[in-house]
């Protein structure tokens, strides 16, 4: 055998590409501990809510349902744009997914900013979280969500910036998909807390 032959039976095998990256593993498991998070959050508003003969409890303010409706279509809308994102990178056109980005941002900057003023109008009107269970259960389960809402439009504006400076391109964006799944698990928790707080 030569010694050519021989130095490329003794070469190592190249690396695999493992099926699932280290970036899935990490968001799945993000995912699953806020999945927890919110169960144990809901729970406790269900227990309240259950346990209550009228709700809300006679003298405070009923929940603006319809202001709501149309902040959650907001926040709906704004799954679009997250998609356009991603599929623009994966086309290789970045310019035009950092601006889809950077549109998704600013739906759910519209969507927080309209919590914030339902929030000081129910306040107005006597809603705090001194409010017995009502307005405790109320505000810290739609609160956290508005804290993930917060940390989602944080992400997806750095991703926005870093994909406007060309740190991705088609083959290289595991970051804009991971913030992408991200966008999508708090849009969708919404809607069902949407549906659980304001019309159950």
């Amino acid at each position: 055998m030569s010694v050519l032959a021989l130095s490329r039976s003794r070469r190592p095998p190249e690396p695999r590409t493992p099926a699932v990256s280290n970036t899935q593993i990490a968001m799945v498991a993000v995912i699953v501990s806020e999945l927890m998070l919110f169960a144990g959050l809901i729970g406790g508003y269900l227990i309240f809510r259950l346990r209550a003969v009228e709700w809300p409890p006679e003298g405070l303010p009923r929940l603006p349902i319809a202001l709501t409706a149309v902040n959650t279509l907001v926040l709906l809308a704004s799954a679009w744009p997250m998609r356009a994102a991603l599929v623009s990178m994966r086309a290789n056109r970045v310019a035009e997914a950092g601006r889809a980005a950077t549109l998704a941002a600013l739906l759910g900057g519209v969507f927080v900013a309209t919590q914030g003023v339902e929030w000081f109008r129910l306040v107005h009107h006597g809603l705090t979280l001194g409010s017995g269970g009502y307005g405790a259960a109320f505000y810290v389960l739609i609160g956290c969500h508005a804290v993930h809402v917060l940390i989602a439009i944080a992400f997806v504006s750095v991703i926005a910036l870093l994909a406007r400076r060309g740190h991705f391109d088609a083959q290289r964006h595991a970051a804009l998909e991971m913030c992408t799944v991200y966008w999508y698990f708090v849009v969708a928790l919404w809607v069902g807390l949407f549906g659980l707080v304001y019309l159950y």
